[in-house]
């Protein structure tokens, strides 16, 4: 399936990589085919692009990169929303924003994702040790020139 972009323009991706969120994004509800794109081999950083608006993608991260204890607590009903048999055979993710000089991360509203049938949601965890503006890293004044 090509897939129009605003960031990467026409983009070809396989149709059985496309993710689902049937519930869509928080904020975001009517949109529930994205695609996760990576920018390069390298990147930890990855574009959680919307398959039906070319202007709609987040920037996501593996969080236990950045937090190795950071758990998303999923309930069995969750779990089983998802078609997940076990946990290993899930990714989660947290969409970063860049705020106030720094690259921060919401903690408290993870994606996680069936990698076996490409299905999502959104959690919104209640432990309140995770924010929704973890700093990640702070931005080097050399790289907000170049921004």
């Amino acid at each position: 399936m090509l897939v129009e972009t605003t960031r990467f323009g026409a983009v070809e991706i396989d149709d059985s990589r496309i993710i689902q969120f049937p519930a869509g994004l928080l904020g975001f509800s009517s949109y529930r085919r994205y695609a996760l794109l990576q920018p390069d081999e390298q990147g930890i950083f990855f574009w959680l692009q919307s398959i039906d608006a070319p202007d709609l993608a987040f920037v996501v991260t593996d969080p236990a990169l950045w937090i190795p204890d950071y758990q998303a607590q999923i309930r069995r009903e969750q779990m089983d929303e998802l078609g997940l048999g076990e946990l290993a055979d899930a990714q989660v993710l947290v969409i970063v924003n860049k705020r106030d000089g720094a690259l921060t991360a919401n903690l408290q509203g993870p994606l996680v994702i069936n990698a076996k049938n490409c299905s999502a949601m959104q959690l919104v965890l209640a432990e309140k040790r995770w924010t929704t503006r973890h700093v990640l890293m702070n931005v080097s004044e050399r790289a907000k020139a170049t921004a």
